[in-house]
C-alpha cells in the first residue's frame, strides 16, 4: 500500500496563507500571481470577461444557482427547459432516459448513461478515461510543476495542499479533462484499487472555460477541488474534481461523509481511511452538478500515457489512456 502522509483537518501552512493573501490581491488587481501567467495575452474581450469575474460573487452565485436547480418546479416548465438545455449546448438525449423521469435540473445535469453506453476497457494495469471531455493538457509533472497553458503553470504542492501527497507525483504522469455542458457529469475510476483517503480544499470557483484556463494563475489552485487518493496496480493515483462557476455541487459516491462542495466558511480537510476502500474501475467515483474539469496523477515511473492523449483530444469514459510505461508512449 502507498504510504500516504496523515494530515489533521482544517490545517494550513504558511505557504497556503501566503498563496490566498497573493490571489486575493490578483483578484483585487493587485499583481501578486501575475509573475506565473500570461494573462496581458489574452484578447481583448477575454480580459474584460475576467475583469467582471473578478469582482463577481462567483461562489454565492454558485449556491443561488445551485439551489434553484435543486428545486422541484412543474413538468411543464422544467421539461421545456431541459430541451432547451440540451439543444443550446448540444445534449445527446438519446444517450440517457425520458426527461420526464428528472425531478429536478440537477438529476438531469447529473443523468445516468443508459446501460451498455460507456464499455470499460479490460486489463488491470489499463488506465480509462474516467469522464467524458477533452483533454486540456497532458504530460509529466516535472520538478513537480504541471501546465496549465501556454505561459502558465502550477505546482503539485498547491494543487494536493499536501506537501507528502504531492511528492509522490513529481515527475509522474499526469491528464487535465474538461467536461463542458454538454458532457455527462458522472466521474468514474481510472483504475480498480483501493481509496487511501481524500483531500478537499474549499476555494474560489472561477470558470474553467479557456479564457479562464488561459488568464487565471493558478485556476486549478484557486478553485475548490476534491482529490481522492488511491493505491493502485500503478502504483499512487490521484482524482481531483475541480469545481467552477455555476457548479452547484461536487459529489463523491464512496463516502457519505465526504464534505459537500461550496458552503460558506469551509474549511480545508484531509482524511485517510484506516481501512481503504476497495473500488473496481470504471464505477462510479461521483458527479459534478454542471461542467468542470479532472485532473489525473500517476506515480513516477509507474504509468505513462498514450501518445493520442495530447491537448484538444477528446476521451470517452471507460475508453483506454495509458497504461505501464513499457506499454505506453508518451505525448
Amino acid at each position: 500500500m502507498a504510504e500516504w502522509c496523515r494530515c489533521r483537518p482544517g490545517q494550513r501552512s504558511s505557504w497556503t496563507e501566503e498563496r490566498d493573501e497573493d490571489v486575493a490581491r490578483w483578484e483585487t488587481g493587485g499583481g501578486g500571481l501575475a509573475a506565473v501567467g500570461a494573462p496581458d495575452m489574452l484578447p481583448m474581450k477575454d480580459r474584460a470577461l475576467l475583469a467582471v469575474l473578478r469582482v463577481l460573487p462567483k461562489n454565492a452565485l454558485s449556491r443561488l444557482v445551485g439551489g434553484l436547480t435543486r428545486a422541484r418546479v412543474p413538468r411543464a416548465v422544467r421539461c421545456p427547459a431541459m430541451r432547451a438545455f440540451a439543444a443550446r449546448y448540444g445534449v445527446d438525449l438519446s444517450e440517457c432516459g425520458e426527461l420526464e423521469s428528472f425531478e429536478t435540473f440537477v438529476e438531469f445535469f447529473s443523468r445516468p448513461l443508459r446501460p451498455g453506453l460507456r464499455p470499460i476497457a479490460g486489463g488491470d494495469d489499463v488506465i480509462v478515461s474516467p469522464v467524458d471531455g477533452v483533454v486540456s493538457q497532458a504530460g509529466r509533472a516535472e520538478g513537480g510543476q504541471l501546465l496549465q497553458a501556454k505561459g502558465i503553470s502550477y505546482t503539485l504542492e498547491a494543487l494536493l495542499g499536501d506537501a507528502a501527497a504531492a511528492a509522490r507525483f513529481r515527475g509522474g504522469a499526469f491528464a487535465t479533462l474538461y467536461l463542458s455542458p454538454r458532457d455527462y457529469h458522472r466521474i468514474h475510476f481510472p483504475l480498480g484499487g483501493r481509496i487511501v483517503g481524500y483531500r478537499y480544499l474549499p476555494g474560489r470557483l472561477w470558470p474553467v472555460n479557456a479564457a479562464s484556463v488561459s488568464g487565471v494563475p493558478g485556476l486549478f489552485t484557486v478553485n475548490e477541488r476534491l482529490a481522492t487518493l488511491l493505491d493502485t496496480p500503478l502504483g499512487a493515483c490521484a482524482v481531483i474534481a475541480v469545481g467552477a462557476t455555476i457548479v452547484g455541487r461536487i459529489r463523491v459516491y464512496y463516502d457519505s461523509g465526504a464534505p459537500a462542495s461550496n458552503q460558506p466558511r469551509a474549511q480545508r480537510l484531509a482524511h485517510d481511511y484506516a481501512s481503504p476502500i476497495p473500488v473496481e474501475k470504471g464505477q462510479e467515483l461521483g458527479a459534478f452538478e454542471m461542467g468542470s474539469t479532472v485532473i489525473l496523477l500517476f506515480e513516477p515511473g509507474r504509468a505513462a500515457l498514450l501518445e493520442t492523449v495530447v491537448e484538444g483530444a477528446r476521451v470517452r469514459v471507460g475508453e483506454p489512456l495509458g497504461g505501464p510505461p513499457a506499454a505506453m508512449k508518451w505525448p
